[in-house]
């Protein structure tokens, strides 16, 4: 839509519902700022000397990318550079708009620099377009035939193709303190637009306003204006309206996008740094937010031996026994397993010697290959060990009762328990090697040439 088209004069119906639309829309729209100093908030970026605000005074605003969480002021940054700049403002949003819609814009935007008038282009979730529709951008942005300005809450890094991410200025734009959001509800009580000093607003029903909001500028104006409905004329907003009006707060959480993995990052983190605290609010935001609880459990369970490992080999079992409960039990229940395990994880005491040792043997393996074990290690059977001119016998610690270990020993024994007999294709020699070392090799027993003697263990 591009700034400037109204209803045409004359038109009495178009002028009608102007107005009608002007009264009905709600308080964030009626109040939005349409000047640098009446935005709240983001000083590093629009205070005194910050650099987008002597971009936007200078009517010199380069190609951007908006990034932030909702209601931080991206919508508001791209009117005001509307109000500002003396180039043409066009706006579309990658929700409803087609490739036919950007050639449209970039037809104009040719048209007008023409007439010598640029082209300011506002596309509000701009990672909702495809890869081709972002590439149908890349031409326009590269001649500098539109200043291009996108809003996304996702990761421009990820969610925009690189090629144009790399002809724009990302900007990131953070949630609004505490501060920012109630000085916006002072203006919101008083503002002509808005509610105009109608109700007053107490310090009470502010505080909560403001921890409801979370710092969406959005959400607390859009909380105001309903609680203030429900409120009588020239009366102070009840507490109860405030709380009434917010009903269960909605978690700002998506599964695919940054909520998730910034969410996971700091749960396993928590886990890590052996904090149960932070791990189990982490854990409350994941299952409000609706991750799935499998991903959850195997997050645990990798973490119980990449962080814990032998330190505490239970870990792993209670892990396992959580993702296990989860599959049998589901939720809701089954956020206490996760709780259980989560507090024993970040709670055990930790060691990566287990991840540490196989990554380096993975390492050695990648950068040398598959060595072939040593001739003492291979398998000693007859049907392995033709090919081979030396047969090898395998002796365990307890082959003398001398390097047998004591807890391998009986309390009053010198030597190992005597094994049961393990069955073999070849008849048993009965000849100890006692009487083997004794005799010589012409008066030797059947059995006592070495060649004979072939090892059972595989």
């Amino acid at each position: 839509m591009a700034r400037g088209g109204g209803p045409p004069q004359g038109d009495l119906f178009g002028e009608a519902v102007e107005s009608r639309l002007e009264r009905s829309r709600p308080l964030p729209a009626r109040i939005r700022p349409e000047g640098l100093d009446d935005v709240v908030g983001q000083q590093a970026l629009l205070g005194p000397d910050g650099a987008l605000r002597a971009a936007i005074a200078g009517d010199r605003v380069p190609s951007m990318i908006l990034y932030g969480p909702p209601g931080s002021g991206k919508t508001t940054l791209a009117r005001v550079v509307a109000q500002s700049t003396a180039s043409a403002f066009e706006e579309l949003s990658a929700v409803s708009a087609t490739v036919a819609d950007v050639r449209a814009v970039m037809q104009r935007a040719r048209d007008r620099l023409a007439a010598g008038t640029a082209t300011v282009l506002f596309l509000d979730e701009i990672h909702r377009f495809n890869r081709a529709q972002q590439d149908a951008l890349l031409p326009a942005v590269e001649d500098g035939l539109v200043t291009l300005i996108g809003a996304t809450t996702q990761n421009p890094w990820y969610e925009v193709n690189a090629a144009l991410v790399s002809r724009m200025r990302v900007w990131v734009l953070e949630p609004l303190g505490p501060e920012d959001v109630g000085a916006l509800l002072d203006r919101a009580v008083a503002h002509p637009k808005g509610l105009a000093g109608r109700v007053i607003l107490g310090e009470e029903s502010r505080a909560a306003i403001v921890a409801r909001a979370g710092g969406d500028a959005r959400g607390a104006l859009n909380l105001l204006e309903a609680a203030a409905a429900d409120t009588a004329d020239g009366r102070e907003i009840p507490l109860e309206a405030v709380q009434a009006a917010a009903g269960g707060r909605a978690v700002v959480y998506d599964r695919q996008g940054d909520a998730h993995y910034d969410t996971i990052s700091a749960f396993i983190k928590s886990l890590r740094g052996s904090d149960p605290d932070a791990a189990i609010y982490y854990l409350a935001v994941m299952l409000k937010g609706g991750e799935d609880p499998k991903f959850i459990a195997r997050r645990l369970i990798v973490a119980a031996s990449e962080d814990i490992g032998n330190a505490d080999p239970q870990a792993l079992a209670v892990a396992v026994a959580a993702g296990r409960a989860v599959e049998f039990v589901g939720l809701p229940e089954a956020r206490i397993a996760l709780a259980q395990a989560t507090t024993y994880i970040a709670l055990a005491p930790k060691s990566n010697a287990s991840y540490r040792a196989i990554n380096a043997a993975l390492a050695r393996v990648e950068q040398e290959g598959a060595r072939r074990p040593p001739l003492a290690l291979r398998d000693s059977s007859v049907a392995n060990a033709r090919a081979t001119s030396t047969r090898t016998t395998t002796r365990t610690p307890c082959s003398t009762s001398r390097s047998c270990p004591r807890a391998w020993r009986g309390p009053s024994s010198t030597s190992p328990p005597a094994a049961a007999p393990r069955a073999s294709s070849r008849p048993a020699s009965a000849t100890s090697a006692a009487a083997c070392g004794t005799t010589t090799s012409r008066s030797r027993p059947p059995g006592c040439d070495p060649a004979s003697r072939v090892s059972e263990t595989r």
